[in-house]
């Protein structure tokens, strides 16, 4: 090993069925009264409010976290005085979240701190302490040091990104994706998968995040396809959370590629599921950046990955509203993303097109 790399993480990952309880001590112990940031429907969230003790707020988050929505969380947790940040939910309450616990204590507009539509300027003060307890098994949100927000205006998703921002605490309690339906166990698995491939191929891999990045890929390809056909199979549920935890890991210290740079621009322009855009889009990913880099070969084919998409019943980016007509506007937009920077090879205009016109 002749190279020089950094790694960084959660302040402390607590990992295991039944973690779930171990909130409400931990809470107590970083703050006087809480945010509680959800998803959707914050009455999903009564196993995790019933045994806390200390007073808290509720902000449910209806979708992807908008430069809006967290605009509003900011307020009330100012105004309700909150001094530590609980997420709870999929990626989205998460990095909704974290971005609230950054600007509430960072004075401000938040394009002051936003990638690529914003001045990009560091967070300086210290974000409220965040706990973060994902219900899905995908994002890996919860070890991560950015937050994916959307800015309707731009059509585009951005990352409000900082080292501060990695949660204090990450509770990872696969109980908690035991009811999720097979649609969501299929997209946000296949994203995990995604950010366990495309960190080892990333130019900014090392051997930390390889090792990590082989752990949770054997762990998904022996288990994604198991909680798609029984989401009541306990040990690939454990095994699929654990690979969420790898794939959150390995793109914090590796960065993407690609695929997540064309899943920044679609996910901006349209109504589309985060994880299966980049199902549908991996494969033909892998095969533009195979001649640039031969470790695909050390971890897994596009065949089966292909394979694996059919099976989990993904469909092709159509099915969102996506056309011909989009393909210009998405690969300059998918250019830009930061995701991008890290791709084995710089992809030309040519097969950035290529790539979508054989995924739509």
């Amino acid at each position: 090993m002749s190279h020089r790399f950094e790694f960084a993480t959660a302040g402390w990952i607590i990992f295991g069925a039944g973690t779930l309880k171990e909130a409400g001590p931990m809470a107590a112990a970083f703050g006087r009264k809480a945010l509680v940031v959800t998803g959707r429907d914050s009455s999903r969230a009564a196993p995790l409010l019933k045994p806390l003790t200390i007073p808290y707020a509720t902000f449910s988050v209806p979708g992807e976290p908008t430069l809006q929505i967290v605009a509003k969380g900011v307020e009330l947790a100012r105004a309700q005085d909150c001094d530590t940040v609980i997420a709870y939910g999929g990626g989205s309450a998460i990095d909704a979240g974290k971005a609230i616990a950054a600007l509430s204590t960072n004075p401000g507009d938040i394009f002051d701190y936003l990638e690529v539509i914003g001045r990009a300027q560091p967070v300086k003060h210290p974000p409220l302490p965040v706990i973060a307890i994902p219900t899905t098994a995908g994002t890996g949100a919860e070890v991560t040091r950015n937050a994916v927000l959307c800015s309707p205006e731009h059509k585009m998703k951005v990352s409000l990104r900082s080292p501060l921002m990695l949660p204090k605490v990450a509770i990872v309690d696969p109980e908690l994706t035991y009811d999720l339906p097979p649609a969501l166990t299929a997209s946000t698995g296949l994203d995990a998968l995604t950010q366990l491939i495309e960190p080892y191929v990333s130019i900014r891999a090392n051997p930390m995040t390889d090792a990590i990045c082989r752990e949770g890929l054997a762990r998904a390809g022996r288990s994604l396809r198991r909680t798609f056909d029984d989401g009541h199979d306990k040990a690939a549920r454990e095994d699929m959370a654990f690979a969420s935890v790898c794939g959150g890991l390995a793109l914090a210290n590796a960065g993407l590629g690609a695929v997540h740079g064309f899943a920044a621009a679609i996910g901006g322009m349209f109504d589309a599921p985060h994880g299966a855009v980049c199902a549908a889009l991996l494969p033909e990913v892998m095969e533009a950046n195979r001649h640039a880099s031969k470790r695909y070969e050390e971890i897994v084919s596009a065949d089966w990955v292909r394979e694996l998409r059919d099976h989990l019943q993904i469909p092709k980016l159509r099915a969102y509203g996506i056309t011909e007509k989009d393909i210009p506007v998405l690969c300059e937009k998918a250019a830009t993303a930061s995701s991008m920077k890290a791709n084995p090879v710089v992809l030309s205009r040519q097969e950035l097109e290529s790539i979508l016109r054989k995924t739509i």
